[in-house]
């Protein structure tokens, strides 16, 4: 074999995280109780969940940070308690705080980790130009760190964590107390980490833009997984009725009378009228399938209803959740 090929990692898995009946209990409190979810490389993965929910132990767990009293979590193959070490050349870190240092610059802070870190000379100056290139870090560079700004100091704990190149990103409450502009630079820097196959895990209690910028979003209450899945089923509304039986809502705005709707409604099985509007009305179609919506917006207007606007209803994410925890409490 040469030297090159045993220089060579092997490839990472495809479930880059796997977490298998965590628990962690301090005390009298059970701040994490039987977690299982995969991470896929590639992802961008939402955790959503109150104060106290168990979202920062459960995300210092898979950072190596704390151990958990049962269960196990795998990062890239590799225990993280039985080969933190090798867990850790694959992950980066971002607390929700980190200290300062009073007579330290933002390029000294970073060049001291980049030594860490175990980058050279060359090698290391080029690496830490790249990071403050990329966070936006240069213009800071001479700037003691403890005279930044909330959302530089953000940056700059983003930046840290970038130097090792990690395949594996966890960030709690990255965006806390950013102000509009700082929030989208970091979403667009989110979005060009996956666009080059990074896997983030990212922990706020923004949902809105959780759900622009994540894959899948996992919600956790009282240390328990209570929903894992994508965005979009959520902010449409899809659900139950008070039947307990599947509908999709929707808005609908017509030319004319909208007495029209509302009769077209009553006339057709599978539909209801929730609330009647000065333009339309908003509806409910007891199915789940896009096709039967497809095929009902299909027949209204064969059937002469003047449809001038047909979207599905959305919620806030933060409405979903709230109602998520209102059903299993």
């Amino acid at each position: 074999m040469s030297e090159t090929e045993m220089k060579t990692p092997p490839p990472l898995p495809e479930k880059l995280v796997e977490v298998r009946g965590l628990h962690r209990a301090f005390d009298k409190v059970h701040a994490v109780q039987d977690l299982s979810f995969e991470i896929h490389r590639g992802q961008v993965v939402g955790f959503i969940g109150a104060n106290g929910a168990g979202k920062t132990t459960t995300m210092r767990i898979m950072a190596t940070l704390d151990s958990p009293s049962s269960g196990s979590v795998l990062v890239g193959g590799e225990d993280v308690m039985q080969h933190p070490e090798r867990v850790r050349r694959l992950i980066g870190w971002m607390p929700d705080s980190f200290g300062t240092y009073s007579y330290m610059t933002v390029f000294e802070y970073l060049d001291f980790f980049a030594r860490a870190y175990g980058f050279k000379a060359k090698e290391r100056a080029e690496r830490v130009s790249e990071v403050m290139d990329f966070a936006d870090l240069t213009p800071l560079a001479e700037r003691p760190m403890n005279k930044l700004s909330k959302g530089m100091g953000q940056r700059l704990c983003f930046g840290r964590m970038l130097l090792p190149d990690p395949e594996f990103m966890i960030l709690d409450e990255p965006a806390a107390g950013l102000d509009p502009k700082a929030r989208m630079e970091f979403k667009n820097l989110v979005r060009i980490l996956a666009q080059r196959g990074k896997t983030l895990f990212i922990s706020s209690h923004i949902l809105s833009e959780l759900g622009e910028m994540c894959d899948t979003l996992l919600f956790i209450d009282a240390g328990k997984i209570v929903y894992h899945g994508g965005a979009d089923q959520l902010r449409r509304g899809d659900g139950n009725g008070a039947d307990g039986n599947a509908q999709i809502v929707v808005d609908v705005a017509v030319a004319g009378d909208p007495a029209s709707l509302a009769l077209w409604t009553a006339m057709n099985p599978g539909w209801k009228l929730l609330e009647q509007k000065r333009d339309g009305a908003r509806l409910a179609l007891a199915a789940s399938d896009p096709a039967d919506l497809a095929a009902g917006l299909r027949k209204m207007i064969l059937d002469g209803v003047q449809v001038i606007e047909f979207h599905r209803e959305e919620r806030k994410l933060e409405d979903a959740f709230v109602e998520m925890i209102k059903k299993i409490q």
